[in-house]
């Protein structure tokens, strides 16, 4: 398990990859001898949103006309990143793909080498990136009990504590910077049994981060979490409304509201405010034998209804991401899970209309 990265050494990394605009905290001696400098020059331009994109790739790969840009998690397929990208890109024919680790490290850790080889893949393979899943807010709320799902350990290789947050947005921000997205995703920190004493602070948290994010050009992306305390399409639509920033968007996560008991299409889905929608993660759960807990599937053998889901937000005029989750394991090796999962994906678009 990795340990905790020291402050002045998380600070550096921030550094090193922000080299065209540098921060004071830290000397640029420090940062190049952490971490070399990335040049961003070519990535000063954000990618405009494009509604109806014609998704299209030569070299056998069928031609893809939807409303969405349809993704998968890198790491989801594998750690080997360039492995990665050729099943998404060649094998899926997909154009997008969702950041969140690579090689046996968080994103946020990665260094400038690392940064420039994982670009010149995403170039190699012509793909865009739809955002960087990052872990921000993924921590305890300080001053509250510790919840009973806060990890002993890392997850997805991310173990920052919540005095590194400030230091977690500034670097995913710079990542979205250096990968070309205007989106970071973070989270309602790890789950309380009455989170209503904290509530207001939280969502003050949330929206300075959002101001932070704004001032950059870039949008956060808060994902219902089955293990934060914003799990559920109705917990969602509650944050949505006190925290009133166009910069703080939902990744809506069907799968992860079906996995806390909520019917989440169309019921959960309802409740949501459909312009405050900015993302969209892809998986399934079906129900253990108790009938009452839950175990992930891949998509189209679970509970929740993704043809319908797909078609409203059709409907709705949604037009960003849907990226696949897997989580599922069943298959041999998580590169067969999710190609498995999104077979089922994409005949869901299909019967939707949306593929």
């Amino acid at each position: 398990m990795e340990s905790r990265k020291p402050r002045r050494e998380f600070l550096a990394g921030m550094g090193a990859l922000a080299a065209a605009a540098s921060f004071p905290e830290v000397p640029l001696a420090a940062r190049e001898r952490l971490y070399p400098p990335v040049d961003l020059t070519h990535f000063e331009t954000p990618i405009p949103p494009r509604p109806f994109e014609l998704h299209k790739r030569k070299g056998g790969a069928e031609s893809m006309n939807s409303p969405f840009r349809i993704a998968v998690i890198n790491d989801e397929v594998g750690q080997d990143f360039g492995r990665s990208c050729e099943v998404i890109a060649r094998e899926f024919g997909l154009e997008w793909i969702e950041l969140r680790g690579m090689w046996n490290k968080n994103l946020l850790k990665l260094d400038a080498k690392e940064i420039a080889e994982a670009r010149r893949i995403l170039e190699k393979y012509k793909l865009r990136v739809t955002d960087i899943a990052s872990p921000l807010f993924k921590v305890d709320w300080p001053g509250a009990p510790k919840s009973q799902f806060s990890p002993k350990g890392a997850q997805f290789n991310a173990d920052f504590t919540y005095e590194q947050q400030d230091e977690v947005l500034e670097r995913s921000i710079e990542l979205a910077k250096a990968f070309q997205t205007d989106r970071v995703r973070c989270f309602d920190f790890w789950r309380l049994d009455d989170q209503t004493p904290y509530r207001a602070a939280m969502n003050e948290k949330l929206l300075a981060a959002a101001g932070v994010a704004e001032k950059k050009g870039v949008s956060l992306l808060l994902e219902n979490e089955a293990a934060c305390n914003t799990g559920t399409a109705a917990e969602a639509a509650k944050v949505l409304a006190g925290v009133k920033s166009a910069s703080l968007m939902l990744n809506w996560d069907p799968g992860n509201a079906a996995s806390r008991g909520e019917k989440a299409f169309p019921d959960g889905y309802a409740l949501l405010p459909k312009e405050r929608i900015g993302h969209c993660h892809c998986k399934d759960v079906a129900r253990k034998p108790d009938g009452k807990n839950y175990d992930w599937a891949p998509m189209g053998r679970g509970i929740i209804d993704w043809t319908g889901q797909f078609a409203a937000l059709k409907r709705d005029g949604y037009h960003f991401a849907v990226s696949l989750e897997t989580h599922w394991r069943g298959a041999s090796t998580a590169e067969e899970s999710t190609r498995q999962s999104w077979a089922g994906m994409k005949d869901e678009l299909q019967k939707a209309g949306a593929l």
